[in-house]
């Protein structure tokens, strides 16, 4: 029996890892099941986000390579006619599919992704795309699901590393106020309520100046419906990608400024110059509040970054490189 050549083009970063493991799992199966993979990492889908234009493209590189059949791997949402969203959805007349990563799921990605490809790939060797296939999320927990698979895509624990000169700005101001005897001064003084304003305030400026001055709003391509509702879904990944982030930062500040405090403070000091009787408890207050100033000053320092930067700390490869042609199209139309 003769093995069919199942071809699996990837975008870039993650969707490429996916679908090389997958590759590498199946490799010992592959003669006794019939079929067998090759991976090519390529950016199939368009800057529009074009079904249409990304199973041509999948079905030109199925020509090119001489493949049976085709699966293209992508971050991209993929949306049915009804609005619902999809696992994966297949083109009858090229035997081409492509799978929604973030519609696995965000956890155990990997292990999702090779059932769902093995699946996808069975029912496609063994005829089942003579007809058009999609395969629809639950309605109610769909989008959920979609947007937890964007947010962990996006990897918000390395938004803060990615961006060099936030960083360096907000510990150099944590550093700096947790000497301060001002600001010994002013934390003192705070209620708990008034600490949680200022926790809650200096995330949301974080995230506000980011989309702002990163130029992250997603704005729609058209006025229809399906357009509309693919930027808010970005923008809702956008806003929770860089909120996770801040949030993770400013546990990180807090963490840090509170060994340089423990080190640097002597509570008997701190206590005399407030004329108050202090302890290790007012520490632990003092660097709740430095860690609120020191998030404001990483915001300010990301001004520093240039939009670029901060779309590559914000956003997966696939992500980042969808808002470059965008905004390059964008740019050749004006």
């Amino acid at each position: 029996m003769s093995t069919l050549r199942v071809g699996l083009v990837a975008d870039p970063d993650a969707p490429t890892e996916v679908a090389r493991r997958f590759h590498r799992d199946q490799e010992a199966a592959e003669e006794r099941r019939g079929w067998g993979t090759e991976v090519v990492s390529e950016p199939f889908t368009e800057a529009r986000e074009d079904a249409d234009a990304a199973f041509g493209r999948l079905t030109d590189l199925a020509r090119e390579h001489g493949w049976d059949r085709v699966v293209g791997v992508t971050e991209l949402p993929l949306h049915g006619d009804d609005g619902e969203y999809l696992l994966v959805e297949t083109d009858a007349d090229g035997h081409a599919a492509m799978l929604s990563l973030p519609a696995v799921g965000g956890l155990r990605v990997q292990a999702r992704s090779n059932r769902a490809l093995r699946d996808l790939v069975e029912d496609m060797t063994d005829g089942g795309t003579e007809v058009d296939a999609r395969v629809p999320l639950p309605r109610r927990s769909g989008r959920g699901r979609v947007l937890l698979g964007m947010v962990l895509a996006n990897r918000p624990w390395l938004l803060v590393p990615g961006l060099k000169s936030a960083l360096v700005a907000a510990l150099t101001t944590g550093a700096i106020a947790t000497v301060n005897s001002t600001v010994w001064l002013l934390a003192g003084s705070l209620s708990p309520w008034r600490l949680v304003v200022a926790t809650v305030a200096s995330i949301a400026l974080v995230v506000g100046w980011l989309v702002i001055d990163g130029e992250l709003w997603d704005r729609p391509d058209d006025g229809s419906h399906r357009a509309r509702e693919r930027s808010r879904l970005y923008n809702l990944s956008t806003l929770l990608t860089l909120t996770a982030g801040a949030v993770i930062c400013y546990v990180a500040l807090y963490l840090l400024n509170l060994l340089c405090a423990l080190f640097v403070l002597d509570p008997d000091v701190v206590g005399g110059y407030l004329r108050m009787r202090s302890d290790y408890g007012d520490v632990f207050v003092l660097t709740w509040f430095v860690a609120s100033a020191a998030t404001v000053g990483g915001a300010l320092g990301s001004g520093l970054e240039s939009d670029r930067a901060i779309r590559a700390a914000a956003y997966s490869k696939r992500e980042e490189d969808r808002r470059q042609r965008l905004a390059e199209v964008t740019g050749r139309g004006s």
